[in-house]
Order: C-alpha cells, then structure tokens, then sequence
C-alpha cells in the first residue's frame, strides 16, 4: 500500500533524459513521505531501468502522472517552486531548502494544491518555466563541485518538508484560495493584450517589462477573488475608445 504523507504535494521532473533518475528520485520521496510524482514529457518511461533504481518505490512510478508541458503539471496550483542554480538577470523570490520545506507545510495545511519543480539534468528549467514559479529554491553546495545529482536534489527538498512537520509552524490562515497557475496564465494573457491596447507595452520592444509584472504579482500571490477583481478592471479598459 503506499504511504503518501503529503497528498496535495507533487514532485514534478521537467524532461528527465536518463530514467534511472525516475526511479532514484521515486525512490528518494517514498523514503520521505511524498508520493506524488509528475513527469513532464521524460525522454523514456517506463522503463525497466527505472523500476530497477527505485527499489520498493516501483507504486510511486506506477502511479505517476504523465504530461506533455509545464503548464499542464501546474494548471492547478496555488503554490509552485521552482529549483534553480543560476543567477538571474531579474533576481525572483528565493528560498533555502529549510524555508522552502515549512513553506510548503504550511501552505499545505490549508489544502492548497503545491508542485515543486526540478529541471532538466544538463541545464535544468528553462527561464520561461522559472518565471511560472512563485518562488525559486537554491540548494547551496561547495563552490569546488557543485552538481547535485536529480534524485540528491529530490531527496533534499523532500527531507525538508518531513522535517517541517516535525516542528511547530502557526497555519496561514486565508479567506479565500490563491489564484492557481491556470488562472494566472489567463491574467497575464488579459494583462498583456491590455497593456498593449493602451499602448504601454510595444511586444516588439518588451524590455522585461512582463517578465517583472510577473514577478510582481507572483509575490503578491493574489486570491481568486482578487484575479477576478482585476481581470473585470481589464475588461472595463477594454471597453473604452482611445
């Protein structure tokens, strides 16, 4: 039977080449409690390979979701993280594996739908897939050798949320649910198309200009209530003559 600790947690792998990375990582949540696993477009699974590395968490695997994009591993929550390495020319929220653990528990606690990202082996996730993200997750290393392993990444992200639970963090209490991805995507297309009506937004010329109103209200984390609000602002610009 499989033990899922976290069942509104999931694990999402963004394009795994090599499937005994699968498996490690399916491995490395069973031993922490999550059983949620999400693979975006992986190069080959199933595979015998990654039954093979995963050991006694082979359930983890057979239950895994299978999707073709980012945007359709996340459509539906309200909190996503992502991992990253890299410095970025428009620094974005971040967090330690410590405070990205007790986020997550607590953000759990109230039934909100949470998906952390890990990317690619070679070069991870890509700068439109981290601009998705509420917060970004950097795990620190030695500065001589700092390549972490699919499944040691996993594995240190995962211990961290169990860990979490292990200590006393006051629940964050909310009258209504974050806006989830999907709704998001929709304010920014709304957002953007409005934007350019009026006039302030040249597509041709962008200068970061969506990539920071992104990180602006993914900081804020508006509520579904709050989206509407703002989307019937849009609207009602829209409706106006120059």
């Amino acid at each position: 039977m499989r033990t899922n600790l976290f069942p509104n947690i999931s694990i999402v792998l963004v394009e795994t080449s090599h499937p005994g990375n699968i498996g490690a990582a399916a491995r490395a949540m069973k031993n922490m409690g999550v059983a949620n696993l999400v693979l975006v477009s992986p190069k080959q699974f199933p595979d015998e390979v990654a039954d093979f590395r995963a050991v006694s968490a082979i359930d983890v695997l057979q239950q895994a979701r299978v999707v073709e994009s980012v945007e359709e591993a996340i459509k539906d929550c309200q909190l996503v993280i992502g991992t990253s390495a890299r410095d970025r020319r428009i620094p974005w929220p971040m967090l330690d594996p410590k405070s990205c653990g007790e986020k997550v528990i607590q953000e759990s606690a109230g039934d909100h739908s949470i998906a952390i990202l890990f990317g690619r082996e070679d070069r991870g996730l890509s700068n439109q897939e981290l601009q998705q993200c509420h917060f970004h997750v950097n795990i620190p290393t030695g500065k001589e050798y700092s390549s972490l392993n699919l499944a040691m990444a996993v594995q240190i992200v995962c211990y961290e949320i169990l860990q979490a639970t292990l200590s006393e963090t006051p629940e964050q209490m909310w009258d209504l649910d974050f806006a989830n991805s999907a709704d998001m995507e929709h304010f920014y297309e709304h957002l953007e198309e409005t934007l350019i009506y009026l006039g302030f937004h040249d597509p041709q010329n962008p200068r970061q200009l969506m990539n920071r109103l992104r990180r602006l209200f993914n900081r804020i984390r508006p509520d579904k209530m709050e989206i509407s609000i703002l989307r019937g602002i849009l609207a009602a610009i829209n409706l106006v003559d120059k």
